[in-house]
């Protein structure tokens, strides 16, 4: 058997290193959590290989560097050879793959590149003469599990040759002797050389799984070859590639955990990004919740649909991911959307197909459970209808603007919102209403309600995520109060990205909405906060359900450094006031949260609150505060509080204005934080007590004022000993009512 030139065993199984055994040097790791930026450094992860250990490669910052120079670069014959395990399928922004290994300048056309594409496929490329050659293997690289892979460039032959599990899947045969032009870039394992950049921090082109024995050769090996040394390491196996647990390869949540200021308590993915939470159904005993997600890195690019369940909406418990995007049906992306259950009580996710090769590159797609056969109700398997359902015809709504189903049902009908615009010049967004009697054929009935441009311009152009719900009267969740409430997110030119909602009549038989008042109203001041909804009727209590993403807000280059962007707020309960006012609470089964009492106190004045919160701190807590008797004009709470007040976050009142506030101005000392400034809104109590409700969970702070209004906004102080909590007005308040609790983790580890 040939000798490599370069053999990366991957066995350390720990640490930063890996030894490339032929040289005896040891490579360095890159991994983003390396750099310990807001917790202790963490070595990259690593896992059972075919031989030993294997590398776990996160789709976005892991990879090795090897200078040029320091490996000879192979140019009349290269063979590479190694053991793959996909987690994910790179999107191949510029048609550039996700390399496994490479030394190369596609645009020079130096070099050589072995790495993978859309849908595992598979592929060698070198420059060759001035020209840039690709060969494309017909077979897949399937997902988690593992595959042998190699790739041979027989210059002398003519001939390049790709290997999957020891069959060969494709070859180029030219007439002639072939040589890789040499390329000046470094070997790069994991990373490609030319990668796209991406919101200036992230480059592209990223492999994204498992790999083990990775071996460079500078000579052709023969098929025979290849061959038997696919079969020699499976010889521990009995000649059958080793199976992998789904869950072994899924991003470890707990790598994450420590982070100062990532949440603890709120629904968030394991790691990476994501955005709106969505779809979300009651089955079996339990509360499913999707979310747009992408598995390669924290930034926006290639949505899938991540999904967790929960047995009370507070505890979690990670998911694979349901859907994926697939060649053909939705290549560039599973996009927002809901649930519904079929006639026979089924659930059925609606989703958006993203097909960038149609025009409009938005239709709606449908997927279904395949429970009971999948073995169990946390509804791993979906099966994808094989073309879209609804298609945007041309006058139905603002064409290319096409999103977002909302689906439920009425009677044995279902019905459909997708979120658009009216189309006209100077209209704004609307909702188009369809419907069916078998989830599978729709009929459109027109625009449901249309908001006013001129007057709203803030309303934008269209509408993204509509979402319509009936609503509970307070107190009495299976009582209906004969009003709906109809959520929106503005798109478009003009248009502020806030969930504003009417109060209104819907009318199934004309699949119109009224609204009580033709302005809009917002559930939360905090400013971009709280955005993304979703919602449910909760088949267990009658509740009307709504879900969020509460944005993070921070630069690239700290999402890149984290690992983590974004995560879901507080699932809320919208209900009908007594005074006929939208009326919005955390979910009850946040108390489950709790852990130990911290502070207990009724009647008590300010200034004695004041001196027992000297002894309470922390950044995991839920606060229920109420003022009494308060002649102050402003006052409220200070939150994340160093000891010295340097950095604080400021929830206040301010009676005069009615407007519930944050104060973020000293927020943070770290000058790279975005989060700066004054945000907040009107809440309308008169001369009534201030009641409030605030959860701190690390970075995230959502206060519940009244029943009426929340707040929900970031904080990331740079002191490690901004925990403390104050009291302050700038006038009398005679009697204050305060209780709190630690908070425990939504998850297990």
């Amino acid at each position: 058997m040939k000798k490599p030139i370069a053999y990366w065993t991957f066995d350390e199984g720990q640490g930063n290193q890996a030894a490339e055994s032929v040289s005896g040097q040891a490579d360095t790791v890159q991994f983003a959590l390396g750099k310990g930026r807001f917790q202790a450094p963490r070595d990259p992860v690593w896992a059972e290989g075919i031989k030993g250990k294997a590398l776990s490669f996160d789709g976005y910052s892991t990879f090795i560097r090897r200078l040029a120079g320091q490996t000879a670069q192979p140019v009349e014959n290269l063979t590479i050879t190694a053991w793959l395990a996909p987690r994910t399928y790179d999107y191949g922004a510029e048609n550039r793959l996700s390399a496994i290994v490479n030394q190369h300048n596609r645009e020079k056309k130096e070099g050589y590149i072995l790495g993978l594409f859309r849908y595992g496929a598979l592929s060698l490329q070198a420059g060759v003469d001035g020209e840039w050659l690709e060969t494309w293997s017909s077979e897949p690289v399937p997902l988690h599990r593992w595959s042998f892979v190699s790739a041979v460039f027989a210059g002398s032959e003519g001939r390049i040759s790709i290997y999957l599990n020891g069959r060969k899947t494709a070859e180029t045969l030219l007439d002639q002797p072939l040589k890789i032009t040499p390329s000046s870039a470094d070997l790069l394992i994991g990373r490609n050389n030319n990668g796209v950049i991406l919101a200036e921090s992230f480059i592209m082109n990223h492999y994204d799984g498992w790999m083990d024995e990775l071996a460079i050769y500078d000579s052709a090996l023969t098929e025979d070859e290849i061959r038997r040394q696919y079969e020699q390491d499976l010889q521990p196996y009995e000649g059958v590639i080793p199976s992998i647990q789904r869950e072994a390869m899924e991003i470890p949540r707990s790598y994450f955990a420590a982070d100062r200021h990532r949440p603890q308590f709120h629904m968030n993915p394991p790691g990476h990004w994501m955005n709106e939470p969505h779809a979300p159904l009651y089955f079996g005993g339990q509360y499913h919740l999707f979310y747009q997600q992408n598995p390669n890195g924290p930034f926006y690019h290639h949505i899938h649909w991540g999904h967790a369940v929960s047995p009370d909406l507070v505890h979690w418990r990670d998911l694979p991911t349901a859907l994926s995007p697939e060649a053909g049906l939705d290549p560039d992306g599973i996009w927002s959307g809901s649930a519904a259950y079929d006639p026979d009580g089924m659930p059925v996710l609606f989703y958006t197909i993203g097909n960038n090769g149609e025009t409009p590159n938005q239709s709606i797609g449908i997927a279904q459970s395949a429970y009971p056969a999948d073995g169990d109700n946390d509804l791993k398997t979906w099966l994808k209808h094989p073309s879209p359902i609804v298609r945007q015809e041309r006058g139905a709504g603002l064409f290319g603007e096409f999103r977002d189903p909302f689906v439920w049902s009425e009677e044995g009908i279902y019905y459909m919102l997708v979120g658009t615009g009216a189309g006209g010049e100077e209209e704004g967004g609307t909702a188009l209403v369809y419907v069916s009697s078998d989830m599978l054929n729709w009929e459109c009935r027109g625009p449901l309600y249309i908001s006013d441009y001129a007057k709203y311009p803030y309303l934008g152009k269209a509408w993204e995520l509509p979402v319509l719900l009936p609503l509970p009267l307070e107190g009495k969740e299976a009582a209906s109060s004969g009003k709906h409430v109809l959520l929106i997110s503005p798109w478009g030119e003009g248009a502020k990205v806030e969930v504003n909602y009417w109060v209104g009549v819907w009318d199934r038989e004309t699949c119109r909405f009224t609204p009580d008042d033709e302005e809009p109203g917002l559930i939360d001041v905090g400013d971009f906060h709280f955005t993304g909804p979703s919602g449910m009727v909760d088949p267990r209590t009658g509740r009307s359900l709504v879900f969020t993403i509460a944005q993070g807000e921070r630069t690239p280059e700290i999402d890149y450094d984290c690992g983590w962007a974004h995560g879901a707020g507080m699932p809320v309960s919208l209900f009908l006031r007594a005074d006929g006012r939208l009326g919005v609470e955390p979910v009850e089964e946040t108390e489950r949260l709790r852990g130990r009492r911290l502070l207990s106190a009724a009647g008590s004045s300010l200034e004695e609150i004041n001196r027992q919160l000297a002894d309470v701190s922390g950044d995991l807590l839920e606060i229920i505060l109420s003022f009494h008797s308060c002649r102050a004009e402003q006052f409220g709470i200070s939150l994340r509080r160093s000891p010295d007040g340097a950095e604080e976050t400021v929830i206040r009142f301010n009676r005069p204005e009615q407007r519930l506030e944050v104060d973020r101005t000293k927020t943070t000392l770290d000058e790279r934080e975005r989060t700066r400034g004054i945000q907040g809104g009107l809440l309308p109590i008169g001369e009534e007590d201030l009641h409030l409700h605030i959860f701190v969970d690390r970075s995230l702070i959502e206060c519940y004022a009244g029943g009426l209004k929340s707040l929900t906004t970031r904080a990331y102080p740079s002191r490690l000993d901004a925990l403390g909590l104050l009291l302050w007005a700038d006038g009398p308040v005679e009697h204050v009512d305060m209780e709190v609790w630690e908070m425990t983790p939504a998850y297990s580890w």
